[in-house]
């Protein structure tokens, strides 16, 4: 029988992270509700607070988010602290975030900062304090399976579903989440604040990375490592140098609006080799694929690759998932094959595989 994990055994100790949104807010009104002990906490992660946007109201690491959630806390009538994590939110997303635009790929900050910071460092210090379990306000619910698995399964509301950011959690991990506003819509939640007064109740979701608010990644990358960001050439797909591009971090795989070629026909990047500081342009065709390969495997419903069966699976965010199948190349490394191609599938993003309603796997898109 699969167990929800959110039918835990009331009145134990629970952890809420709360961003000074709704929905986190909403999830903690819920678990208190369900006869836990709540706690809530907003982590502290951003390193320069101006540059973050005190004053806008979908930044989810500056001051007017400790304010939001902290009067939230006090109408639910549960502890609340802010705990300081900017060491390790620089460390395992701003410092990753760079690296990885330096090298020519495209990262996936929300990923890391889930997995490394939001799941791993405040779980940690929560267990330390006598919690039992963490919990967010992510669109996503948890099951144990009847192999012994935890896995992720998808929203009730699909239109919401966050299980693709969530791919990389561990089972300890998942053991030690709730995720209580999985079983609601957005309209639901937003309908549940409203009727408790709460004043994060119509606040709009934040849209943007939270430590880059004007998305100037460009910009942002050269202001942390102090390194000029040379220009090169735009190279055609027989190696045919037909323009100059502005700096490889400007450019992603896919990319048609800002490349400033005249070219006669619609055209886009379709690879970015930092090796020779190039940026490859081509046709649509050429950023379709019907297969990839992934690196450093996270396996969640599964234990392993099942390579007769048909999964599917989603290579950005608000895809729809394509059919696929699945077979393991090498220890830490799979092929994903599409029955239908897919376009831009982009080294540095995460394809995650599911199995039904279920995350079975996921890894990091590389170069074939």
């Amino acid at each position: 029988m699969i167990q929800s994990m959110n039918d835990r055994k009331n009145g134990k100790k629970v952890v809420v992270g709360m961003s000074g949104g709704v929905d986190s807010s909403v999830a903690a009104y819920l678990l208190k509700e369900q006869g836990y002990d709540v706690t809530g906490v907003t982590m502290q992660i951003w390193q320069d607070e101006p540059d973050c946007g005190l004053n806008n109201e979908g930044c989810c690491c500056g001051l007017s988010a400790v304010e939001d959630a902290r009067r939230v806390a006090q109408m639910l009538d549960i502890p609340y602290y802010v705990m300081n994590f900017k060491k390790e939110f620089k460390s395992n997303v701003i410092d990753y975030f760079i690296n990885e635009y330096l090298s020519g790929r495209t990262p996936n900050p929300c990923i890391a900062c889930n997995r490394y910071v939001k799941w791993e460092a405040l779980l940690q210090r929560s267990l330390s304090i006598g919690a039992d379990y963490i919990a967010t306000g992510h669109y996503a619910r948890i099951d144990r399976l009847n192999n012994g698995r935890f896995a992720l399964k998808t929203s009730a509301s699909s239109a919401k579903d966050q299980t693709y950011a969530l791919y990389n959690l561990t089972q300890f991990q998942l053991e030690h989440t709730l995720m209580p506003v999985g079983e609601y819509t957005k309209e639901q939640i937003r309908d549940i604040a409203s009727k408790l007064k709460l004043n994060v109740a119509h606040k709009p979701d934040s849209m943007e990375i939270c430590f880059i608010p004007d998305n100037d990644y460009a910009s942002f990358i050269r202001r942390n490592t102090g390194k000029e960001i040379l220009p090169g050439n735009f190279v055609d797909m027989t190696g045919a140098v037909i323009g100059r591009h502005e700096g490889i971090t400007n450019y992603t795989v896919g990319q048609r609006k800002g490349l400033n070629l005249s070219m006669g026909r619609p055209v886009f990047v379709t690879e970015i080799r930092p090796e020779t500081n190039e940026v490859v342009i081509g046709e649509d065709k050429d950023v379709m694929t019907d297969r990839l390969t992934g690196r450093g495997i996270n396996f969640m419903s599964e234990p392993d690759v099942d390579d007769t069966k048909r999964y599917t699976a989603k290579i950005r965010y608000s895809q729809k998932a394509v059919p696929c199948y699945v077979k393991r190349t090498d220890e830490d490394r799979i092929e994903c094959k599409f029955e239908e191609p897919v376009r831009a599938a982009t080294p540095g993003q995460a394809v995650v595989i599911y199995d039904g309603e279920y995350v079975a796997m996921g890894a990091t898109i590389c170069r074939i």
